[in-house]
């Protein structure tokens, strides 16, 4: 027996595609059978069977695609403990806390549409993406499969996780943080009850919105990187005259916030209050953002004494670097926020969101203070155009090789971010989608103006245009 995937769901960083057109059941299935397989014959599990955890998201086909992939992984050997519905880092917390556990799989559709959904994967503590992806692949076409019997368990973890959560307060002052009123918005997905839960216990006020778990978003979609899906949250930070107000993407990964006055607290600048937070305690830390990111975040970290490090864009790629150079603080633009300092290095916005009001308390400042302090810095949102497949790369080599024959300064690291007096342009591909992503920062109007007419001539030379944005 064999199986082909669909060739757009093996993606960079996790697996994902339409439900009922390019993932179904038999890829599940399939893809149990893999990482079963892979785990068994490379894995170090010795004098025991190998033993997976295994939660899903909110979305409707979620308990279809999880009994699938349960067969496939009991029937390539493995263990399998079911954690249920749940948040992405309920499934990290549930392989990376219990020694027993060698995998982890989260079902998840993350912010994208509710007709998507797909898989994001753990091996033996590390991220499971590129390589390991084909080759989940590679063993299906060729049936190439381990068979076993393994059996499941289920388990209830919410409890133990959210008084891990709970810790990242230890040492703060009660009377500080009692005063806190805080505004949450998870969006209907699936870290609404953990967030339930979470709040019973957090000390201060607080203010839910959207915590039923419904996979059809009907209040808005959970991207809270996309400004229009933080209204809800920022009217009701302004009826109630919270401090901040915090939300969730559909899986619990990625956080938004928005400060005391409705000013979204973008991904470079929530990490810019957690560095100032991490760097007093932990001087000389090396800190790591994507190259998405403003120069003001860089260049905060370095005045507080600490290394900022630009790296590659995508979670996976940032816990890896992170491991690599001991970083004990990593973030994306996109709201991925890594935490390895007290915590275990994976993302999960639940934690992030109880580090800012640690930071808060610590720093004795509020969010709104701490973000009214920042740099006003004139830039571009994330822009995104269509480019060919086959030309997303060679575009983006031609270009570097044009910018370094010139004597402009680039960094090469993910893309070309080019930095001149105006500020700093970047163009780089997208490592999941046919799309080019633009970014433009500049302290004037003026400045961003021609550095958006740089990115424009650059990609005229090689016979592309800007365009229509288009979505994740």
């Amino acid at each position: 027996m064999s199986h082909i995937f669909d060739p757009t769901t093996l993606r960079e960083y996790d697996i994902r595609g339409i439900i009922g057109e390019t993932l179904g059941p038999d890829d599940a299935r399939a893809i149990g059978r893999g990482f079963a397989t892979l785990l068994l014959r490379e894995g170090s599990v010795e004098g025991r069977r190998p033993c997976v955890a295994v939660g899903y998201d909110g979305r409707v086909s979620s308990p279809m695609l999880e009994h699938a992939l349960i067969e496939g992984l009991t029937s390539g050997g493995c263990a399998v403990r079911r954690i249920g519905m749940s948040a992405t880092p309920m499934l990290y917390y549930a392989e990376a806390s219990a020694e027993e556990v060698d995998g982890g799989i989260q079902i998840t559709g993350s912010h994208n549409p509710a007709n998507y959904n797909g898989f994001k994967m753990v091996f033996e503590g590390r991220p499971f993406f590129g390589g390991d992806i084909q080759r989940l692949g590679e063993l299906a076409a060729a049936g190439d499969w381990t068979s076993g019997m393994g059996e499941v368990d289920s388990v209830d973890i919410i409890e133990q996780y959210v008084e891990r959560l709970l810790t990242a307060l230890s040492g703060i002052d009660e009377g500080v943080l009692s005063g806190l009123r805080i505004g949450w918005d998870a969006g209907n997905g699936a870290a609404g009850p953990a967030l339930e839960l979470l709040t019973q216990r957090l000390p201060g006020e607080h203010h839910l919105l959207y915590t039923e778990v419904d996979g059809n978003f009907p209040n808005h979609h959970p991207d809270p990187t996309v400004e229009a899906n933080l209204v809800d949250l920022r009217a009701l930070v302004a009826a109630k005259n919270l401090d901040f107000g915090v939300a969730f993407d559909g899986d619990g990964d990625r956080i938004g916030a928005i400060d005391g006055e409705g000013r979204v607290v973008w991904g470079d600048q929530l990490l810019m209050i957690y560095a100032e937070d991490l760097l007093g305690r932990l001087p000389n830390a090396t800190v790591i953002a994507d190259v998405k990111a403003s120069r003001a975040l860089f260049d905060h970290v370095a005045a507080h004494g600490g290394k900022p490090v630009m790296w590659k864009t995508g979670h996976s790629l940032i816990k890896s670097k992170m491991k690599e150079v001991s970083s004990p603080l990593a973030g994306e633009m996109s709201g991925h926020v890594f935490f390895a300092d007290d915590y275990y290095g994976f993302d999960d916005a639940l934690y992030a969101a109880v580090r800012l009001m640690a930071a808060s308390a610590r720093l004795g400042r509020s969010v709104t203070e701490l973000r009214g302090a920042m740099p006003e810095m004139i830039n571009t949102p994330e822009m995104r155009f269509q480019v060919d497949e086959s030309r997303k790369f060679a575009a983006i080599e031609e270009i570097a090789a044009r910018i370094a024959a010139s004597d402009a300064v680039a960094d090469t690291t993910d893309g070309v971010r080019v930095t001149t007096d105006d500020g700093w342009w970047l163009l780089r591909a997208s490592n999941t989608q046919d799309v080019l992503v633009a970014r433009a920062e500049s302290d004037t109007q003026e400045g961003l103006e021609r550095l958006l007419a740089s990115i424009d001539e650059q990609l005229a030379l090689s016979g592309l245009e800007r365009g229509s944005n288009v979505g994740h």
